[in-house]
């Protein structure tokens, strides 16, 4: 049974904060499988001797790894504090790197209700992960927003349907198991300074800056996705939502068939700069607007043609701002994406 979205109290829970009490142990091997979801194969993230020619000290994770943990700590957020909707859109992600997070790293994970704003008669409702290192600095900050859809945008089949299919344990709307927080007095970040970890190491580009200029091109990067993939990004990101791979319950959702997950396709995104410059961890910035789903057919599967230019230099910082185009079926998946990155 669908619950009906309180508006004016869901407002009234911006800055609803909670800090989870375990830390998320950054695993060598989990970051091999991450790589190989988002079909990412630098060498940092596969190879140590790779990573320490780069001025690292272990295994890289890729840049949108962040958000294995981010799916379980929000968990509570989206069962408990956001409630009455039926299903989420995402729409915009920004990943803040301060510095790449290592093989052996131990993330303690922050959740922040960050803003909530109604556009055109959409709920665009915006969570804050902060993850902090064991030395205390925030290593990486990461803004999700989505788009919370109500029963009206929805066939009602899709809620027998999904809870058929899914996995035992695992619920996507987060329905029978957890009641909604009673309003009350919204808990807040603490106050206090917070320390941001900064990369002090030269980044390891294998272009210098004084190679670069504003308009200069990347590769065309052409990527393959396959069911198969998908079933695999699902497996090792925990974001199991069946209109990833369930060709039934994607067209009850209004889809035309199976979608890529955007997180997978921001990742390829993201392996396709960092193969450019030769270093994952020299990214400061990536962040992406999704205005089309990279549909994937069960038969022929799905292409996304990635490409890109250098938009802008900064000689102070040394940095570069690169623009990134994602299209897949002659369409525009990505509506904007940039990232941000040090060059040596």
């Amino acid at each position: 049974m669908t619950t009906a979205v309180d508006a004016p109290a869901l407002v009234s829970r911006v800055g609803h904060y909670y800090r989870l009490d375990d830390t998320y142990e950054v695993g060598r091997e989990k970051i091999r499988e991450y790589a190989r979801a988002v079909q990412d194969y630098h060498p940092a993230h596969w190879e140590e001797d790779a990573a320490v020619a780069l001025g690292h000290t272990g295994l890289v994770a890729p840049l949108t790894f962040v958000s294995i943990p981010a799916m379980a700590a929000n968990k509570h957020l989206f069962e408990s504090v956001v409630v009455g909707y039926d299903m989420f859109v995402q729409t915009e992600q920004v990943f803040e790197q301060h510095r790449p997070i290592i093989a052996g790293d131990r993330l303690i994970t922050d959740v922040e209700l960050s803003s909530v704003r109604r556009i055109a008669g959409k709920d665009l409702i915006t969570v804050t992960n902060t993850f902090t290192d064991q030395a205390g600095e925030t290593v990486h900050t990461m803004h999700t927003t989505v788009v919370g859809i109500t029963g009206e945008e929805v066939d009602p089949a899709i809620t027998e349907a999904v809870q058929n299919s899914m996995m035992h344990g695992v619920n996507v709307f987060g329905r029978g198991e957890t009641e909604a927080d009673e309003p009350g007095e919204t808990p807040l970040r603490p106050a206090g300074e917070v320390r941001l970890a900064s990369p002090a190491r030269t980044p390891g580009t294998t272009l210098g800056f004084e190679d670069l200029s504003v308009g200069m091109e990347l590769p065309l990067r052409d990527a393959h996705l396959s069911r198969g993939d998908l079933v695999n990004y699902a497996g090792v990101s925990g974001d199991n939502n069946p209109i990833h791979w369930d060709a039934s319950i994607a067209r009850l959702a209004g889809l035309p068939d199976v979608i890529a997950h955007g997180m997978l396709t921001m990742g390829m995104g993201a392996g396709f700069v960092s193969g450019w410059t030769g270093d994952p961890g020299a990214v400061t910035r990536y962040g992406v607007r999704l205005s089309q789903t990279a549909v994937v057919d069960a038969t022929s599967g799905g292409a996304i043609e990635f490409t890109g230019k250098v938009k802008s230099l900064d000689p102070e910082t040394r940095g570069a701002v690169i623009a990134i185009v994602a299209k897949s079926g002659g369409r525009k998946i990505f509506g904007l994406a940039t990232t941000n990155v040090r060059f040596r």
